[in-house]
């Protein structure tokens, strides 16, 4: 196994499937032991648990439905517990805020509810800012936060507005706090992936498949393990020199 993340540990929000999935076992692969985070389905993240402790790893689930009350707290108690378990410390090296409430595709931007936003917002933005407050305890000098944005933040998808709202100011988060935490040599950088086929139903209709493959200049859907792949190197001490930036993962589609 390789070990360019030996003996650090991470959080993965959101990590039972898809892009948080694959970065979760990118990063165990890697050497460190993962955190794996989920909302509401619990047998998917021991699956994922399942998948890195098969491949040689070590990780650990945590439960809790970001944006609820107390899930912060809920969180880390469970954090800190799994940390001190594995190795007699609670030090955090790496957070990843992968976690997302998204919207409805195909809806207008004038029937989005006050209630709907809100729920947006609070998984969106308002959690990862929590999370990394809550973090900045656990992380030490030279830890990595690593924000996963969207490429809509950055192309007018209107059905997707108040998502790439969210992930804007998620955005905004990764700009102040890599000023904020330079002096401590933590790097704190956005990701924005592109349509990444994650499994969803959506993914399963050949026709829906082909149109979202258009928008790539690859002409292909971009798969999690690609997405990971940037994330994980942004983790390591190769990306030392990289704070407040948005990388581009989209295969091309923001190149009009």
């Amino acid at each position: 196994m390789a070990s360019t993340l030996s003996g650090k540990t991470a959080l993965v929000t959101g990590s039972s499937r898809g892009i948080g999935r694959a970065t979760a076992l990118g990063l165990a692969r890697e050497g460190a032991l993962v955190a794996v985070h989920y909302g509401r389905d619990q047998q998917a993240a021991q699956q994922t648990v399942d998948l890195i402790k098969k491949d040689g790893g070590r990780a650990f689930a945590v439960g809790a439905q970001l944006g609820a009350p107390g899930a912060i707290d809920q969180l880390f108690h469970q954090l800190e517990a799994g940390l001190r378990e594995h190795t007699g410390k609670t030090v955090l090296n790496v957070l990843v805020n992968n976690a997302a409430a998204t919207t409805p595709t195909g809806g207008a931007p004038e029937e989005m509810s006050a209630e709907q936003m809100d729920e947006i917002f609070a998984v969106n933005a308002k959690a990862p800012f929590l999370l990394v407050q809550r973090a900045l305890g656990l992380i030490p000098d030279g830890g990595r936060i690593i924000n996963i944005s969207s490429a809509v933040t950055r192309r007018a998808v209107p059905s997707q507005v108040v998502y790439a709202m969210s992930k804007g100011a998620l955005d905004q988060l990764t700009l102040h706090f890599a000023r904020h935490l330079a002096p401590r040599q933590i790097t704190v950088n956005s990701v924005l992936p592109g349509i990444t086929d994650n499994g969803g139903a959506v993914f399963q209709i050949p026709e829906a498949r082909e149109q979202m493959a258009r928008l790539s200049a690859f002409k292909r859907l971009g798969e999690p393990e690609e997405v990971a792949h940037v994330v994980v190197f942004l983790a390591t001490d190769r990306a030392r020199w990289i704070t407040g930036a948005s990388l581009d993962a989209t295969g091309g589609s923001l190149l009009g």
